[in-house]
């Protein structure tokens, strides 16, 4: 019997382009190579699609001088897009094909697709570790769906329901679920009416506030604003990233940090939930350098609530997977008022960082569930999904 041949996606265009090579390479170390085929395909920061060669040694970590590179996200430090740009196979993505197991062939005809460059990447799943924009937004997912490819993780909707801030707390809203106060408005009527939104903001909100892109994850463009003078700075940070800003209530005041536990969710129609764990931040609030360079934030596994407290945070991560038709895997933020112990949702990542030691793989191993068996139940869950999903007519 051949072995399942999984892909293993990686890179992409996104800010989070670091994050995701230190995701597939613990993926690749973990995944069962008597079990599966293993297919590495990178997407550089230019968007090139590319196979063997740098994508392999990358994933390996075989070309860094140092530690130091396998575990920063700084663009610096992380030799990731150079590494990957020396790749071999460019493989254009695709057009739709029907046959057993999908894969990625050129757009160009013939001639071209004869070139040894350009082989078509044959495979029976896509594991896309890709965080952020163009990876966890439903975009590549579109791509695969077009391809009738299964891959690991929510499909079009969960995905980019789950990256757009605004949307995923409309869709919180509407289910019922606890979500801090908030305000959203766009880039251009920043810029057109910098007053007005600030009055618009202090007439919702009290400082301090946070100030966020409304599609990034890693906390890449995030901030907090203590008052007026900081917001103007705040919010030209996160207009970086995207056209659409969410200003947030902080949770706890002035003099009180909220507390910022995380739960994981697993499954597709029937999800479960692991214990739940707590990140205490070296800094201020747990940023993308407090996540990925700094030393001094605790992981603290299974985070200190109550027995009743445990039961509702896990039961609000799968409420939360499910208002937003998320499938696979996801990691649920919470945030937790430190004197009245309110709990409120934060936000879902339908991608979460996957290294060995990041938050949602731990979390399922003090839950029972090993780093390989989790991939396992993960490549399953994919296949289940996209078999599910070929019961559906399209045609009358």
């Amino acid at each position: 019997m051949s072995k399942l041949r999984v892909g293993v996606l990686f890179g992409g265009r996104s800010g989070e382009h670091e994050v995701s090579l230190l995701s597939a390479a613990s993926v690749l170390n973990a995944i069962d190579k008597n079990k599966y085929d293993v297919v590495p395909i990178g997407i550089t920061k230019q968007g090139r699609w590319l196979t063997a060669g740098a994508a392999e040694r990358l994933l390996h970590g075989k070309p860094a001088d140092d530690a130091r590179h396998l575990r920063a996200g700084d663009p610096d430090a992380t030799p990731g897009a150079a590494l990957l740009a020396k790749g071999e196979a460019v493989v254009v993505p695709p057009e739709p094909i029907h046959r057993q197991g999908g894969g990625l062939v050129p757009f160009e005809g013939p001639a071209l697709a004869r070139r040894a460059t350009d082989r078509a990447i044959n495979v029976d799943i896509i594991f896309p570790v890709l965080h952020g924009t163009f990876g966890e937004d439903g975009t590549i997912q579109g791509l695969l769906e077009l391809a009738d490819i299964p891959y690991v993780g929510a499909g079009v909707l969960g995905s980019a329901a789950g990256m757009d801030k605004d949307i995923m707390k409309s869709l919180f809203r509407a289910a019922g679920l606890p979500i801090v106060k908030h305000v959203t408005f766009l880039r251009a009527a920043w810029e057109a009416d910098t007053k007005g939104i600030q009055k618009l903001v202090e007439s919702k909100l009290t400082y301090p506030v946070f100030v966020k892109p409304a599609n990034l994850g890693s906390s890449v463009g995030i901030t907090k604003a203590h008052n007026r003078s900081e917001l103007g700075p705040c919010v030209q940070e996160a207009a970086k990233f995207d056209r659409k800003i969410i200003v947030e209530q902080g949770v706890g005041g002035k003099k009180q940090k909220a507390r910022e536990i995380e739960c994981s969710v697993l499954g597709n129609d029937k999800p479960e939930a692991s214990v739940p764990g707590e990140i205490v931040p070296g800094k201020e609030f747990y940023d993308y350098t407090a996540k990925y360079l700094d030393e001094g934030s605790q992981l603290i596994i299974p985070a200190k609530l109550t027995k009743s407290e445990t039961k509702k945070v896990r039961e609000l991560a799968i409420a939360a997977f499910q208002a937003v038709d998320c499938s696979g895997l996801a990691r649920v933020d919470f945030l937790m008022d430190p004197k009245t112990r309110k709990i409120y949702v934060n936000e879902i990542n339908t991608m979460p960082g996957f290294t060995a030691i990041s938050m949602y793989p731990k979390l399922w191993g003090a839950t029972g569930l090993s780093y390989s068996d989790l991939i396992d139940r993960l490549v399953q869950l994919g296949l289940d999904r996209h078999e599910e999903k070929r019961r559906n007519q399209y045609g009358r």
